[in-house]
C-alpha cells in the first residue's frame, strides 16, 4: 500500500501530529521547541514527498489521497490547539477560523468533483498560502515567551496568519470559480 518513499513521508506526517499536539500541551519551553522541530520536519516532508513523487514519476492514488489529508490534519490540529492554548487569540482567531472553513469547503468540493472524475490541481498561489501558513504556525508554536528576546515570534506569526487568511480566501474563491461550471447540469 505504501510502496513509495513519498507515500511513507506523507504517512510520517500524519504520525507526527499526535506527538506535536502532546508537546504543545506541555507547559515547558523545551516542549515548544520540540513541537516546532517536529512541525518543521512535517512541513519539510510535505514539500519533499511531492518533489520525490514527481521526480521519480511515482504519483500514486494513495499519495494523491493522503497528501492533502495529511496537510489538512496537521494544519487543523495545530491551529485548534494553538487557539486552545491562547497562542492564537483575540482577532487572530478570525484567520484561523477562515483557514479551517476553507479546508473543509475545498475538501468537500474536491470530493464532489472527484465523483464527476474531475481533478482539481493545486495552484501556485495555494502552494504559497500553505508555505506562509506553515511558517506562521511555526512562529506561533514557539511564541514570544520561548523565542529569543529580539524575535517577536507571536507578532510575526499573527501577521503571517493574517496574510495566509487573505490568501486562503483568494484560493478558496479560485477553486469555487473554477468548479462552478460543473454544478450546471
Amino acid at each position: 500500500m505504501f510502496k513509495t518513499i513519498a507515500n511513507k513521508l506523507t504517512l510520517s506526517r500524519i504520525v507526527l501530529i499526535p506527538l506535536i499536539l502532546i508537546l504543545l500541551i506541555l507547559p515547558y519551553g523545551w516542549a515548544a521547541w520540540a513541537a516546532w522541530g517536529l512541525f518543521t520536519i512535517a512541513g519539510v516532508t510535505d514539500w519533499l514527498d511531492g518533489y520525490m513523487a514527481r521526480r521519480e514519476n511515482q504519483v500514486t492514488r494513495v499519495g494523491q489521497f493522503l497528501d492533502p489529508i495529511a496537510d489538512k490534519l496537521l494544519v487543523s490540529a495545530v491551529l485548534l490547539l494553538l487557539v486552545y492554548n491562547r497562542q492564537i487569540d483575540g482577532l487572530s482567531v478570525l484567520p484561523a477560523v477562515i483557514i479551517l472553513l476553507r479546508e473543509v469547503a475545498v475538501s468537500g468540493l474536491r470530493e464532489f468533483l472527484a465523483g464527476l472524475s474531475i481533478s482539481v490541481p493545486v495552484s501556485r498561489l495555494a502552494k504559497w498560502k500553505t508555505t506562509i501558513q506553515l511558517v506562521a504556525l511555526g512562529f506561533l508554536i514557539i511564541g514570544t515567551d520561548n523565542a529569543p528576546n529580539w524575535i517577536p515570534a507571536t507578532q510575526i506569526g499573527d501577521l503571517l496568519l493574517w496574510i495566509a487568511g487573505g490568501l486562503t480566501i483568494l484560493t478558496g474563491y479560485d477553486y469555487w470559480k473554477a468548479s462552478q461550471k460543473h454544478f450546471e447540469s
